[in-house]
């Protein structure tokens, strides 16, 4: 997956569970619950995982469960909502341009398997 350029100021990422997963179809940043906040080498990780996600055919329904707000040491640097089930993302950030806003990746590849239990891990259920 391609990153904005503003990932390698990214020192923090918090993991953020989508509660309105409908909402995201037009909205222009992510909302729901922070359920973990992962900082240097957990978010480096996590962080090589998503732009490891190889691309792949875009299903329909766009309907996130789990998304990304990255952070530098100062300010918000960008967010990303996935969907697993149409192999949809959306990314949100400042000055990101319009090829960035919406891309697809494989949701069966290695990597989005090991970021969908790495998502999943930080629930209690």
């Amino acid at each position: 997956m391609l990153l904005p350029l503003s990932v390698a100021k990214s020192e923090l990422i918090e993991v953020v569970r989508i509660t309105d997963p409908a909402r995201h179809l037009m909205s222009r940043d992510l909302k729901g619950d922070t359920v973990a906040i992962w900082a240097r080498e957990q978010a480096q990780q996590a962080l090589s995982l998503i732009h490891d996600l190889p691309g792949s055919e875009m299903y329909r329904c766009f309907l996130p469960g789990w998304g990304i707000r990255a952070h530098s040491s100062t300010h918000p640097l960008f967010e990303i909502a996935f969907c697993f089930r149409c192999h949809g993302a959306r990314i949100w950030g400042p000055d990101l341009p319009a090829t960035l806003q919406s891309q697809t990746f494989d949701a069966e590849s290695s990597a989005a398997c090991e970021l969908l239990r790495r998502f999943r891990a930080c629930t209690p259920n």
